[in-house]
């Protein structure tokens, strides 16, 4: 092989691998030491990549998360957007959302922030739920300073498929749909380039229920995504909900034989696949939830990006799981965390 290309895949591999620096502390702890870049704020594609040699100027930092970034990972968890609901004459139920766009930094892991373009304000975007068969209006406004625009996954006109629509910033667009089919979906920005919109933030939970309602259980929503903090376009954290270990700095409690149901969506870019993978248990795998019968069980999913699945799951025992990506390196980079089970 060329060693001018062995060189720079040396470099390459340093760049992901420096990172590794979350040990057995940071897994049972606080997040642990990391070393970590220096984060640059300029949004500009000529400065990302001056900003691409930079990565070997990195700082060593031990930190605590913050309570902020933790309580907005934890809301995100279990927050449903129903929208401003009515009636229509003949008999429909009407949902009403509001989404926009904004350039917003977000800390990402302890004393990390990072540029990211979100929806109203957080990454991923607000769940976005309804039951089938519902009308949608969606009014969305591009407050942020590039062109953007919302794909939904489902059923819907073309007119209304978040492509050739493009909103310019200072500019609003009403998506109009109905809601089908009922599983668990996802939306995201549809503007080239397709991975820059995606790996800033700009993407969400889209759930949409089945008339007759799913059995009751403790539900929650985990959006599996990562971060490229120093702008090469390899990842160097990878989270569920936007913050590293949230759930493992801070577990989810649960009660011993409660019925879990987890709306899991992948949004990982620049990497192939994510995954998840639960601790001493298995879990009823319902691919994108378009059906309340087919099911498998396994204790580990993978997904490519846009993927989704529901799992549902119960404890028999009380006692602290751990669940994480079964790709050791984004679980040693952030996806990671703990169902605290209790009687």
């Amino acid at each position: 092989m060329d060693t001018g290309k062995q060189s720079h895949r040396r470099n390459q591999a340093y760049s992901r691998r420096a990172f590794l620096k979350v040990g057995l502390g940071g897994m049972l702890g606080a997040a642990g030491a990391m070393l970590l870049p220096k984060m640059f704020q300029q949004q500009d594609k000529s400065t990302y990549a001056q900003n691409r040699h930079a990565t070997h100027e990195s700082h060593s930092m031990t930190g605590k998360p913050s309570k902020q970034a933790l309580d907005q990972a934890h809301k995100i968890l279990t927050s449903f957007d129903y929208g401003k609901v009515s009636k229509l004459p003949d008999g429909r139920t009407l949902r009403e959302y509001n989404i926009v766009a904004t350039d917003k930094e977000i800390e990402v892991a302890p004393g990390v922030v990072y540029p990211a373009w979100t929806f109203n304000g957080q990454v991923p975007g607000p769940t976005i739920r309804a039951t089938e068969g519902d009308l949608l209006r969606i009014r969305f406004t591009n407050a942020g300073s590039h062109p953007h625009t919302i794909h939904f996954h489902g059923i819907h006109p073309a007119n209304m498929d978040g492509v050739f629509e493009v909103v310019q910033p200072g500019q609003s667009f009403t998506y109009e749909l109905t809601a089908a089919p009922f599983g668990c979906h996802l939306y995201h920005c549809h503007v080239m380039p397709l991975k820059k919109h995606m790996e800033k933030g700009l993407y969400g939970a889209f759930i949409i229920d089945p008339r007759q309602p799913r059995p009751k259980a403790k539900e929650m929503v985990m959006v599996m995504n990562a971060f490229d903090t120093d702008f090469d376009e390899e990842n160097e954290f990878y989270t569920v909900n936007g913050y590293v270990n949230a759930y493992l700095d801070r577990p989810i409690p649960l009660k011993a034989n409660e019925l879990v149901r987890v709306y899991l969506v992948n949004v990982t870019e620049f990497d192939l696949i994510n995954s998840f993978h639960l601790h001493g248990n298995m879990f009823k795998l319902y691919r994108t939830g378009t059906s309340l019968d087919q099911y498998e069980v396994t204790d580990t999913v993978m997904l490519c990006q846009g993927e989704r699945s529901i799992l549902e799951f119960s404890f028999q025992f009380p006692g602290r799981y751990m669940f994480h990506a079964h790709q050791s390196e984004f679980a040693e980079l952030g996806w990671m965390g703990v169902f605290e089970v209790m009687e």
